[in-house]
């Protein structure tokens, strides 16, 4: 543990921190997943609908520092290619 103060308070924030993106993380994980479940689907309209949720979700967590811009990036990119697999 912490020999004072300041260090107490910097491990309550990391602890508290990681919760929280934990959460984030996991919220991207579930969308990604309901949005390859739609793509092995062959279901046009809900991929489409689910992509565009989980692109939302994935720039706000980049944008909160969960996620690095460009693994953020990549990881849209390599779902948009499989989405547009399935439209043509």
């Amino acid at each position: 543990m912490a020999e004072y103060g300041p260090a107490a308070k910097r491990h309550r924030q990391s602890l508290k921190a990681r919760l929280h993106n934990r959460s984030i993380r996991s919220r991207v994980r579930t969308a990604q997943r309901s949005c390859l479940h739609a793509i092995e689907a062959k279901d046009k309209d809900l991929a489409e609908q689910r992509y565009r949720e989980l692109a939302k979700l994935i720039d706000t967590a980049a944008g909160k520092g969960v996620f690095h811009k460009n693994t953020a990036a990549r990881t849209k990119s390599r779902l948009r290619k499989k989405l547009d697999s399935l439209l043509v």
